[in-house]
């Protein structure tokens, strides 16, 4: 996030997070979040206005427990930029209920395996989802993806502007899955393809 609350984010599909992991020490990265599972709820009204103005609410827990706001995303040169606010909580029961008493409820999970590095100023994520792997460089300043995508072996042109759950929208419809959730359990035996996805290969 920047000084001004903003999210500069490109994301890309990917076959092996071990290689650019190894790319990453090889550059000199600092570890900042070992392999770690992270859990989120999204959250919306009864009228699902947030959906519709391509705004997020969020809880997530992983290392701490933080509750997230994001605003509608604007893609510029491979990237997404939006409005990121977010706060640390101290527990993920009373941020649930505190969201359900002001009206919100959760209307999607979803879980991931994640690791985070830090280099040149910037935040790289390997990221496991039920549906494959991805990578998310987050800078302050469009121009640092472009130079440092390469170095990780990662196409720029390979971005994907679409969310986690907006993937997911498309496996759901690609293979007629009645997964309610984005959960590595509602996905157990699903071979998912990167036609199902709609997306290139960036590595």
């Amino acid at each position: 996030m920047t000084a001004n609350g903003q999210e500069i984010e490109s994301k890309y599909y990917v076959r092996s997070l071990k290689t650019i992991e190894q790319k990453l020490v090889g550059l000199g990265a600092v570890c900042k979040l070992p392999r770690d599972f992270e859990y989120n709820l999204r959250f919306d009204d009864a009228n699902g206005r947030l959906h519709g103005e391509h705004q997020v609410l969020r809880l997530r827990k992983s290392d701490d427990v933080r509750l997230t706001f994001k605003g509608p995303g604007e893609q510029r040169e491979g990237a997404v930029v939006r409005t990121e606010l977010e706060l640390v909580v101290d527990d993920f029961e009373m941020g649930r209920r505190f969201l359900e008493a002001l009206g919100f409820k959760a209307i999607v999970s979803y879980e991931k395996y994640r690791s985070m590095y830090e280099i040149d100023g910037a935040l790289v994520t390997l990221d496991e989802l039920p549906y494959g792997h991805f990578v998310e460089i987050e800078v302050q300043a469009i121009a640092t993806i472009a130079s440092l995508a390469p170095k990780l072996g990662l196409n720029p042109a390979a971005a994907i502007p679409t969310s986690y759950l907006g993937l997911f929208e498309r496996v759901r419809a690609a293979k007629k899955l009645a997964a309610r959730n984005l959960t590595f359990e509602e996905f157990n035996g699903v071979k998912i393809t990167v036609a199902d996805l709609d997306v290139q290969f960036a590595d």
